[in-house]
Parts: C-alpha cells; sequence; structure tokens
C-alpha cells in the first residue's frame, strides 16, 4: 500500500505452537536472523522488529520483546513496568469483567458461581469478576478453577460444587477447551438447568459443537470484540492457491484434503490437474461473514505498518507504536493507551442454536467503555434465548425478593445476598432497606408507600364534635327561654327581689359562655386560635363578675335591714353596674396583652402520635392562658367564699344558697379541668376544655335560675312579696 508504506516492504514469519506453552523456543528463533526466511520477497533488512501473538495471556508473559498480541487479555499484562513493550488489539480483561457484571446485574442475578482456567487469564479475569461483583452487590457462591489437563478427579471435584449448588447462573472465564471438558461431564451425570455467561474465549468458538452435551450450551450469553468486514479478504482467499506458497504445509494439507486429491504423486489417488478453485466449492476457509479475532490481527499488522517506517526496513517500533493511530476502511478507530490497550467495545452475543456441526450466534447488545457510565451498556431482550430454548429471564438469587412493607435481614454467616425478610416498623417502607418517611408523612398498610399522616382535630363531623355542639346549642337554648321566662315575669316580686338587672346580665353573659365553646370545634385557624381562649376568659369573667354582685347584694341587703343602717346606698345599681364592667375589663386586658406579645396559633403538633397530625391551638404563651384562668379562679373563689357566708341568712329572699352550689360545681369543674387538660391526647384535650365550660355553665344556669322558674312557672301562689318577704324558720 503506497499510502501507507512508500517503496518498502514487510516481511513475516508464521508460527503455530498448536496452542502449547512452548513457545519460547519458537520466539528465540524469530528475533534472531539464523532461521532463513520463507518469504517470496527480499528485504534489505530481516530482523524481526515486532511479534503478533500470542494468543495466550501466560505464553505472553514470557516474552519481553515488543510485540502486539490479537488475543492475550490478562489486565496483568497493562503493567508497563513489567511489560514495557507490550501492545494489543483486543481489550483487557479489566473492561469485560467489569462489562459481564453490569450484565448480571441487569438481569438481577444477584447469586452466580464462577469458574475459570486455571491460568492467569483466567485466575485474573475472574479475581477482577468477583471484585467487580462485590462492588455491585452481586454475591459469588462458589469459585473455582482447573485445565483441561488437570486430573480427573480435579473436574470431578468442579462437577460435584456445581451439583450441590444453589446459584443457577455460572460465569465461565475459560477458553474453549475448558468449557467443552466441563459441559460433557454436566452431561454425563445428567446436570442441566444453568444460565452460562461466557468469556470472549469461548463464546463464539465454532470448535463447541464437537463436545458431547454442547446443546446444554443453548442460552449462554457473553461479551466478545465485533464482528467485522475485512475488505478485499473473501476474493484474496478465493484466489488462493499452493504455487503462490510452495512451502506452506497447512496449504498442501488443506488443498488435497479439500479437493481430494494429490499435489505430487501417490499410488492409488488422483493427482491435483491445477484446475481446481475455492470459488468452485463452499469451505469455512474462505467463509469471511462471521470474522472477529481475525479482525484484531488485521489491526495488529496494520498498526506495525503505520508506525514510523525507515527506508531500511528498521522500525523503531515501540515509540511509533504508543503514537499510532489510524482508522479502518471499517470505520474503527486504532490506537493504544499509556498501557498499550486498545479501545474497550464489545458486542453482547447469544447462543441461540448449537447443533451436531452448527452454531447460531444472535448480536444482543453493545458495550462501549468509552463512553459515559450510564450510555455504555445496551441490549435488546426480545431478542434473548435462554437455556432450554425458554424466553423467560433465569432466576438466580440467594433470598427472593422482599414483599412490600419488609427489609433484608442478612443470614448469619453468610453473604450479603442471602438475607430474610422483616417486617419494617411503622413509618418506615421497604427500600434497600427501610426508609423513614417524611415528617409528615406514614407508611401505608402494605408498608411500600409513604402517604400524607392523617391529620386530627375536633370537626363537626363526628360524633363527638356533634354532642358537644349539640349540648352547647341546647344550653343557648335553655338560657334563652329562662331569658324570657324571666322577661314575662319581670314585675313579679321573685324576679325583682333577685336583682333583676344582674339577672339579665348573667342570662346574658351565660349565652355567650354557651356559644363560645363552639369556636373549639373546627379545624383551628389564626384568628380561631385567638378567639376561642379570649372570648372564653372575658364572657366567663363577665358571668362570674355578675354572680358576685347579686351575692353582694345578698350581703348588703342583709345588712341594710339592720336598724340605723344605710349601707344599700353604697352598693346600688350603678355601684353594681361599675364593679361588673371592671372587673370585666381586668379579664380583657389580660388578654389584650396576650394577644400583643404572644398569640396562640394553629400547631401541628407530631409528638404525642407518630402515625397521625394533631391540630390544635398552640397556647403561644403559656403564661397568658394560665393568667386567665388564674383570674377566673380567683373570681369564683371569691364568690364562694362570700356566698358561704351568706348562705344562712333568714330570708327567702336570699339567693345565696343557689350561688354557693352553683359555684362548688364551678369550682370542682375547674379544678379537676387542668389534670384532665393536661393528660388528655390530642382532641380529646379539646373536648375536656368544651367540657369543663358546659358544665359549669349549666351549673350556673341550673342552680341559680331553674329553682325561680319552678316558682314562676309551677307554684305561682308563692310568688309574692309575703312569701318573698317571709322569714325562714
Amino acid at each position: 500500500n503506497p499510502n501507507i508504506l512508500s517503496e518498502v516492504s514487510l516481511g513475516y514469519k508464521i508460527y503455530n505452537n498448536c496452542g502449547s506453552m512452548d513457545i519460547l523456543r519458537s520466539a528465540m528463533a524469530m528475533v534472531s536472523s539464523h532461521e532463513s526466511s520463507t518469504t517470496t520477497a527480499k528485504c534489505t533488512s530481516q530482523t524481526i522488529q515486532a511479534i503478533i501473538g500470542h494468543s495466550g495471556s501466560t505464553p505472553t508473559m514470557v516474552l519481553y520483546v515488543k510485540q502486539i498480541s490479537h488475543f492475550a487479555t490478562c489486565a496483568c499484562l497493562s503493567n508497563r513496568k513489567e511489560f514495557p513493550s507490550f501492545f494489543r488489539t483486543i481489550p483487557s480483561d479489566y473492561y469485560q469483567s467489569r462489562a459481564l457484571v453490569q450484565l448480571v446485574k441487569h438481569f438481577g442475578w444477584t447469586w452466580v458461581g464462577a469458574i475459570s482456567n486455571a491460568n492467569d487469564y483466567g485466575l485474573n479475569g475472574i479475581a477482577m469478576f468477583i471484585t467487580a461483583a462485590h462492588e455491585e452487590g452481586v454475591c459469588i457462591e462458589y469459585s473455582a478453577a482447573f485445565e483441561s489437563t488437570s486430573p480427573y478427579h480435579d473436574i470431578l471435584r468442579i462437577v460435584d460444587i456445581i451439583k450441590h449448588s444453589t446459584s443457577k447462573v455460572i460465569m465461565a472465564f475459560m477458553s474453549h477447551r475448558e468449557i467443552k471438558v466441563l459441559v460433557e461431564e454436566l452431561y454425563k451425570q445428567n446436570i442441566t438447568g444453568l444460565q452460562w455467561i461466557g468469556s470472549d474465549a469461548w463464546i463464539t468458538d465454532s470448535s463447541l459443537t464437537e463436545s458431547l452435551g454442547h446443546a446444554a450450551l443453548i442460552g449462554s450469553v457473553g461479551f466478545t470484540v465485533p464482528r467485522v468486514q475485512i475488505p478485499g479478504l473473501h476474493p484474496f482467499l478465493q484466489e488462493v492457491n499452493p504455487s503462490q506458497f510452495p512451502n506452506s504445509m497447512f496449504l498442501k494439507d488443506f488443498w488435497e484434503t479439500t479437493f481430494n486429491c494429490s499435489l505430487s504423486y501417490k499410488a492409488g489417488q488422483r493427482t491435483c490437474n491445477g484446475s481446481e478453485h475455492l470459488k468452485d466449492i463452499k469451505t469455512p476457509f474462505t467463509d469471511v461473514s462471521d470474522l472477529r479475532f481475525t479482525n484484531n490481527v488485521y489491526k495488529a499488522v496494520y498498526a506495525v505498518a503505520h508506525a514510523n517506517v525507515s527506508t531500511q526496513c528498521v522500525f523503531k517500533v515501540l515509540r511509533s507504536l504508543q503514537n499510532v493511530n489510524f482508522i479502518t476502511p471499517q470505520g474503527e478507530s486504532v490506537f493504544f493507551d499509556k498501557n498499550g490497550d486498545s479501545p474497550a467495545r464489545y458486542e453482547l452475543i447469544n447462543l441461540q442454536q448449537v447443533s451436531e456441526g452448527t452454531m447460531k450466534v444472535a448480536t444482543i447488545g453493545y458495550y462501549d467503555a468509552s463512553l459515559p457510565k450510564h450510555q455504555q451498556f445496551t441490549m435488546n431482550r426480545n431478542q434473548i434465548v435462554w437455556n432450554g430454548g425458554s424466553k423467560r429471564v433465569p432466576v438466580s438469587v440467594c433470598g427472593e425478593s422482599c414483599p412490600p412493607g419488609t427489609r433484608k435481614a442478612v443470614q448469619k454467616g453468610k453473604p450479603v445476598c442471602c438475607y430474610d425478610c422483616i417486617p419494617c416498623p411503622p413509618g418506615e417502607i421497604n427500600a434497600l432497606n427501610c426508609l423513614k418517611c417524611p415528617v409528615q408523612q406514614w407508611s401505608n398498610t402494605r408498608g411500600d408507600a409513604c402517604i400524607a399522616k392523617e391529620v386530627e382535630f375536633l370537626s363537626y363531623e363526628e360524633i363527638m364534635g356533634m354532642l358537644l355542639a349539640l349540648f352547647s346549642l341546647i344550653g343557648v337554648f335553655l338560657t334563652i327561654l329562662t331569658t324570657l321566662v324571666f322577661y314575662c315575669y319581670r314585675n313579679t316580686p321573685i324576679v325583682r327581689a333577685n336583682n333583676s338587672e344582674l339577672s339579665f346580665l348573667l342570662l346574658f353573659s351565660l349565652t355567650l359562655c354557651f356559644l363560645c365553646s363552639l369556636t373549639f370545634i373546627g379545624r383551628p385557624s389564626e384568628w380561631s386560635c385567638m378567639l376561642r381562649h379570649t372570648a372564653f376568659g372575658i364572657t366567663f369573667v363577665l358571668c362570674i363578675s355578675c354572680v358576685l354582685g347579686k351575692t353582694i347584694v345578698v350581703l348588703m341587703a342583709f345588712r341594710a335591714t339592720l336598724p340605723g343602717s344605710n349601707v344599700m346606698k353604697w352598693f346600688g345599681p350603678p355601684q353594681q353596674r361599675f364593679s361588673v364592667f371592671a372587673l370585666a375589663l381586668v379579664q380583657v386586658f389580660i388578654c389584650a396583652l396576650w394577644l400583643t406579645t404572644s398569640p396562640p396559633f394553629p400547631y401541628e403538633n407530631m409528638n404525642y402520635y407518630q402515625e397521625k397530625i394533631i391540630l390544635e391551638c398552640h397556647l403561644g404563651s403559656a403564661i397568658g392562658f394560665w393568667a386567665i384562668l388564674g383570674y377566673i379562679g380567683l373570681l369564683a373563689a371569691s364568690c364562694f367564699v362570700l356566698a358561704f357566708l351568706a348562705r344562712k341568712l333568714p330570708d327567702k329572699f336570699n339567693e345565696a344558697k343557689f350561688i354557693t352550689f352553683s359555684m362548688l360545681i364551678f369550682c370542682a369543674v375547674w379544678i379537676t379541668f387542668i389534670p384532665a387538660y393536661v393528660s388528655s391526647p390530642g382532641k380529646f384535650t379539646v373536648a375536656v376544655e368544651i367540657f369543663a365550660i358546659l358544665a359549669s355553665s349549666y351549673g350556673l344556669l341550673f342552680c341559680i335560675f331553674i329553682p325561680k322558674c319552678y316558682i314562676m312557672l309551677l307554684k305561682p301562689e308563692t310568688n309574692n312579696k309575703k312569701q318573698v318577704m317571709g322569714k325562714t324558720k
């Protein structure tokens, strides 16, 4: 090719060691100049500058000369310190191992066996596969190595390991010789159902059909170098003739066998007449439809040709090869990295038919290590045929997938792929491990998803909220009914004698007390939180202030009946109204101070329950809340003491006994409210507060007003001045 080599011819010597390890003798003969040339052209210099080969990794390590291998894949050869003059046109097993692990991971095979050659190729390759597998969470059940020349008991040992293993996928990092020996012995022992993953050394080897039991390899998958078409090779092979290579024993034997004739006279055998032509017959020799590793030889030869060549056939091969970079006619880029390695590109192939003499190989994907990691591996799963001709992906795991709501727990003394499934704690869902749900979410009943937590608050839609609202409205109704009765009988002695003005004001404040309990029901909002406690505090102070005023009036009225007493002029109606509103104004001031400094606000309480959110009103400043309650308690206690002192005053006019009893109920309710309020969970806290409001309001209504209504409605004959002013015995 004048475009590559100008006035320079490359000579070659070819050796075939038939797969043996005895390469040193041939190599020494090649690098010396004592062996006669077998080429038809003569070179100015016949010094061997580069060796293309060997195909094996271990024999290659023996050669410390410049060499380009087309088949030696051991990653150990990338060590430039040990092998500074080594190049190769086949990718290192470093990349093949990782590609194979990606393949295993893709199909969910987490429990696999590993078998290899007991040489550098197999041991290094399988070691890298195991390392990469552990990084990706794939477990290796067993790892074993042997040679085709190993003693029979060693092969039986390997078969026994496979027989008693639970993994159904086997990574076979070996040559075609070992895989044929292995499947033959497995066939003899009727061991089936295995899914094979093959390395490039055997996955496309046509000699697999020679082994007994080779049908077990149907469905095997593995990576190999891409298939290519070498331009000009097919017509060249068709024109090959023994006359072109008179010294080639291979071609002589091939020709005589193919055409059933003899190139030299032999008694009893037809002599070749020279009309034989390879175009006229079908032979594997001229079949170039599935060239793979042959292309590596092709690239190696052209790499030497593209190196810096002098006109005297003396190569500066080492430095020149390191800088080689060209593109083949097929569009493939050829270059070597700093370790002498070629770009790692593979085809993923599937053995879909292996019968006597034939083997069908289907390309189902590709792997390119030069691309970003998520783009390196592509595959068409629909085209795959699995072991036994099945279309279903084989399963090879140590532990079945954990159902929703459970997590993996590694079995003691076993690899991480062997596990039991235990339930996830509440609030967690299964992932690689149980994963906590976000703070506002909780696990569903299956434990496979986080859902929004239930929000709890006292609503009108639930029975408890309905009942409390009903009792509140009943209280409003009874209070309004009592007010109407008092209004209709406003001119009777019993109403006039019990301070009608304070009575109507008390009934009005009781109505507000019943209504304010409704503000505690429903979804808390910013306004409802501020309204519920302040409305409750002010209306109850107004209510207790009225009761306190009535109690003082009772005491003052009794004092006014004493000779020479004019005490009533100091606590007449104006003073009564002023005292009520003055006492209420103090509570208004406390509420205003609370709302301006640290008001209540809606709050999502996630501390009490794990599985739900309590939507409540946070007090803001607890001091403000307890100050309101404390002020109500102070007024109630004062009212109770005064009423208790006036309970035995002699007139029927005296209502101190009813006030005493009502205050006793009021104080008892609110004293028991405090521990119940503190200890009640969630919406029950609100229910307790509403109950306390309703119970104390009903107590005041029933104790103070119902007895008077009874007299007005059912005992009207006693509703006269004589009876009201009469002395009790």
